[in-house]
């Protein structure tokens, strides 16, 4: 058996106030090409469907077409969890209805030991969804007594090892934070001060498990215990991360293989750095000057607007950073003493920047009499 793990899609999310709608949609028709291409059995979506509990409606109707196409066009089940983005309880609207076409939702930690059972050649294959929770909301499904995040976890766990069928290939899907995991910026936290986080060790006797909730593709305590990431870039952190999907084969004996399914933006997102110049230089030929992009700037002169020179070249530079100034207590920007200029070299680049050259002789003279004419004054008023 193959399936497709994915996770966090964050469908309608916007980024500096942005929609990438268009940027998700481009990548989840890669996601169908992945799953004609290896003839897989399933899509798995670890949790975080949408990026708020009210999702916008395109966001609604966009998904809404691209499940009718997996589960219509290429009669593909889909199994799905709720994430700590989702509104479980919205996202699970209609979700018995939809289970005879193929969409399954697990949204209820009551269902946690029901199995949705994928039919395969090698034998069948029971998905168990735990959609994400807290404490209480465990405690109030089951009358137990847990009262931190990795004593929920594991209780839920427990209850599908006591349901779990010998010799029948099992897989969880869960969307939690997994201790020691590697997180990114954009990652809502669960709770306050890490207790949020949970043990890997109750998931080791399982086939598979299906993380969600952090963004960077990885695999925690045991290889088959794996994040496949999210669809996207979701903030600058994630600059360097790899994104894609996992492509899981199971046998009759476990699993088989794992492979990371690369994704490739339509429009990427990036971190560069330079002299404003040679970034300016760089931005006539890119390629890929769509891109959405924080800009590192290494000049130690002032700049006259150089967000606006950057977008010329660079339409969706979101976010700039100039070297030469440094956070002060109240979080203001002021600049670094060790980088202190004249009055002279700072009139000096400006007036470059407007006229488009370097003052003559006589100008350079002229502007270190008024400088010195000012200080005088200044000193006299003093």
């Amino acid at each position: 058996m193959k399936f497709i793990h994915t996770s966090d899609w964050h469908i309608g999310r916007l980024f500096q106030n942005i929609s990438l709608l268009e940027d998700q949609l481009y990548v989840l028709q890669q996601i169908k090409k992945y799953a004609k291409q290896h003839q897989v059995d399933a899509l798995i979506i670890a949790g975080d469907i949408f990026d708020r509990s009210v999702p916008p409606a395109d966001a609604v109707e966009a998904l809404d077409a691209f499940f009718d196409e997996i589960t219509s066009e290429l009669e593909l089940p889909i199994i799905l969890i709720s994430g700590n983005h989702d509104s479980a309880k919205r996202l699970g609207f209609g979700a018995g209805h939809m289970s005879q076409s193929g969409l399954h939702i697990l949204n209820q930690l009551s269902d946690v030991t029901k199995p949705v059972v994928i039919e395969t050649a090698t034998g069948a294959v029971h998905f168990y969804g735990i959609p994400y929770h807290d404490p209480v909301e465990v405690r109030e499904a089951f009358s137990c007594d847990v009262s931190t995040y990795d004593e929920a976890h594991t209780y839920l766990v427990d209850q599908i090892k006591q349901v779990r069928v010998a010799n029948v290939s099992s897989v969880v899907i869960s969307h939690c934070f997994i201790d020691g995991a590697e997180e990114s910026e954009s990652e809502r936290p669960l709770s306050i001060g890490g207790a949020d986080r949970v043990s890997y060790q109750p998931l080791e006797e399982f086939d598979y498990v299906a993380l969600g909730h952090l963004h960077g593709p990885q695999y925690k305590g045991k290889k088959h215990i794996r994040y496949s990431g999210s669809l996207l870039k979701y903030s600058f952190s994630e600059h360097q991360q790899n994104k894609g999907i996992t492509l899981v084969e199971l046998n009759d004996k476990g699993l088989l293989s794992t492979e990371h399914l690369p994704l490739k933006p339509r429009k990427d997102l990036r971190v560069i750095e330079g002299l404003l110049e040679d970034i300016l230089e760089q931005g006539k030929t890119d390629p890929n000057n769509e891109d959405y992009l924080f800009v590192r700037l290494l000049d130690k002169q002032d700049i006259l607007d150089p967000l606006g020179q950057l977008r010329k070249v660079y339409p969706h530079t979101l976010q700039l950073e100039r070297t030469q100034f440094i956070l002060s207590k109240g979080s203001q920007l002021k600049a670094d003493v060790s980088l202190k200029r004249t009055e002279q070299q700072v009139f000096s680049d400006f007036f470059k920047q407007v006229i488009g050259h370097d003052l003559t002789d006589d100008q350079n003279t002229l502007l270190l009499d008024i400088v010195a004419e000012a200080k005088a004054v200044i000193e006299i008023k003093e």
